[in-house]
């Protein structure tokens, strides 16, 4: 794929994963709109990330890391603070000893 055919997949796919994302939010499945957030947010950063350097886009889920490669944006401390917040959605609480707590912090 060519930068713009990679920029554009990670594009389409988050319109695609927004709205599953408004779907669960609307039937109060919490934890899971959160990591679908999550994904959201982090397939933009790809995309940015594509546009920028010219190159895919690192093999990480880190929202943090992903917006400090890129260059051409100049983050503030409270957004960089909500993304290394957003961080915590992206294990989709997969691990029955937390699972349960981690759905008691999912909140609208």
């Amino acid at each position: 794929m060519d930068n713009k055919e990679l920029v554009d997949y990670w594009l389409k796919t988050t319109e695609h994963d927004y709205k599953t994302m408004l779907g669960l939010y609307r039937i109060k499945r919490f934890a899971d709109s959160l990591f679908y957030g999550h994904i959201v947010l982090e397939k933009i950063l790809k995309a940015h990330v594509v546009y920028e350097t010219k190159q895919n886009a690192p093999f990480s889920h880190d929202l943090f890391l992903l917006a400090k490669s890129l260059k051409e944006v100049n983050w503030d401390s409270q957004q960089l603070d909500l993304l290394d917040d957003v961080n915590r959605f992206k294990i989709r609480s997969r691990y029955p000893d937390i699972k349960l707590k981690f759905y008691k912090y999912c909140t609208a």
